[in-house]
């Protein structure tokens, strides 16, 4: 979430665009998007040139001899009127054609990229605002585009709200993707958890997705997969994931919930937050889906497409709306009773409704399964989190009280976590308890709360502290009848 000197400075670069002419929120997200994706292009290729030049290997910058002046660092020192040129004739066709495969992820959205930009001069004063940003560190990318979206109160119309980096980084962190692993965010906005995942490997696994040839081609072109229906989001996807070192991710225009999906047992790992409301055209619903969950509900037909789109043993760490845990009708204790009985159903993480706020309050916990095709589901862990290193309130201030390095370090070691008692903040919960309970998840119905026994005086003597405490009144209303 933005705050403090960023949100200013955000909020002087969107009054730059407005007083310019440029007044549509996604138009002016886009030309942000744009310019910051050819910033982090220079960046990155000096890093990428830094880095070579220490390890002794060559590297092929990507701005030739023809196209130095396409640098950020190179056009923004020119006046106003040929900066301008330089962009509009140089830049932006350089970008566009950046990727020669124009089946490339990056080539489908920068495909119909156009520079709106209406003067020299609002140019040169965008750039400079640009240059004041740290973009890289504070991530400003997703927030970017939730901070405009709530500028014109739509945030969260179509579950369009961004997942705060922290819990993407917990999620990932619990599980642990690896090298080989084929990812996919069928519901992927800005890309957030693919990001997240390629930085866990790039940290966790550098030799292999970096230096060995085989894993850095899997890394840029086979191991990364999203989907989503908003074409703005998509070409902000991309460019974030390229930005992050990602080569050729493979982000697609898709409704993922109809027949145009028809990935099945593809991928070895999925991590997602999906809609939980906005419209659904029931009638364009894969069938397959239909046959296990018949409902309009997305969040419900979204957990039935990752059981479809996993391979066998693959892990899923998924966000669902408390509904989904507790909800009664038949096709809530259908998903459940899928997850529970066909696959192996690993942890409940139970979030605080401050999670997501200020856009949304919705109360929201993470299931996180493995998918087997045939069962497995033993004990289930429930952990019950009640802070996340951010106060609940719309403000979301930085607070000491943070359970997710607990979460982590107790989910991966749930061996330890066998002695633990109900009345703790996690523990196991055994599937036939579960199964008994219709298939309810929610950690409500299984926490016990131990209640402390309160020692109170007789009544005699607080009826004598009473009678005193009248007498004191009587006698302070006296003194003050003889002073009027």
């Amino acid at each position: 979430m933005i705050t403090g000197e960023l949100k200013n400075k955000v909020d002087r670069l969107w009054q730059m665009f407005w007083t310019g002419g440029i007044t549509n929120p996604l138009d002016v997200i886009e030309q942000i998007t744009y310019l910051m994706f050819i910033r982090e292009l220079d960046v990155v290729d000096n890093e990428k040139s830094s880095s070579s030049l220490m390890l002794g290997i060559p590297y092929n910058s990507i701005f030739d001899e023809t196209h130095q002046l396409c640098r950020w660092s190179q056009f923004k020192n020119y006046p106003a009127e040929e900066m301008y040129k330089i962009v509009q004739e140089q830049v932006f066709p350089f970008i566009k054609g950046l990727h020669g495969d124009e089946e490339s992820a990056y080539s489908k959205y920068m495909a119909d990229a156009i520079f709106k930009i209406p003067t020299p001069q609002l140019l040169e004063q965008i750039v400079t605002a640009m240059d004041e940003i740290d973009w890289k560190d504070s991530d400003i990318r997703g927030d970017l585009y939730e901070y405009l979206l709530s500028k014109i109160a739509t945030a969260g119309t179509n579950g369009q709200f961004r997942t705060p980096r922290h819990i993407i980084r917990m999620m990932v962190d619990l599980v642990v993707p690896n090298p080989e692993d084929v990812i996919c965010d069928p519901a992927c906005g800005t890309s957030g958890f693919l990001v997240a995942a390629g930085e866990y490997l790039r940290e966790h696994y550098r030799d292999q997705v970096l230096f060995d040839p085989k894993g850095k081609k899997h890394y840029n072109d086979e191991m990364f997969h999203g989907y989503d229906m908003d074409r703005t989001m998509l070409r902000i996807g991309a460019m974030n994931m390229m930005t992050h070192g990602v080569e050729n991710p493979d982000i697609q225009y898709k409704d993922s919930l109809s027949e145009q999906n028809a990935d099945t047992e593809r991928y070895s790992l999925i991590l997602a937050n999906p809609p939980f409301k906005g419209s659904l055209n029931y009638d364009v619903v894969a069938d397959d889906l239909l046959k296990v969950v018949k409902t309009k509900k997305t969040e419900l037909l979204f957990l039935a497409l990752f059981v479809r789109m996993l391979q066998n043993g693959g892990r899923c760490a998924c966000i669902v709306p408390d509904g989904v845990l507790f909800g009664s009708s038949k096709a809530h204790k259908a998903i459940r009773k899928e997850i529970i009985e066909n696959q192996r159903l690993e942890a409940v993480i139970s979030m605080p409704s401050g999670v997501f706020k200020p856009y949304a309050g919705v109360s929201t916990a993470i299931l996180i399964f493995t998918k087997t095709g045939a069962g497995g589901t033993d004990d289930v862990w429930f952990y019950d989190m009640k802070a996340d290193g951010f106060s609940l309130d719309d403000k979301r201030s930085t607070v000491q009280e943070n359970d997710i390095p607990d979460i982590i370090q107790r989910y991966h070691n749930r061996e330890a976590e066998k002695s633990r008692k109900r009345t703790e903040q996690s523990f196991f919960v055994p599937k036939q308890e579960i199964v008994d309970n219709d298939y309810d998840l929610s950690i409500n119905k299984y926490k016990e709360i131990e209640y402390v026994p309160v020692e109170y005086p007789p009544t005699s003597e607080i009826l004598e502290n009473l009678k005193e405490l009248e007498k004191e009144i009587a006698m302070g209303l006296d003194e003050l009848e003889k002073m009027l």
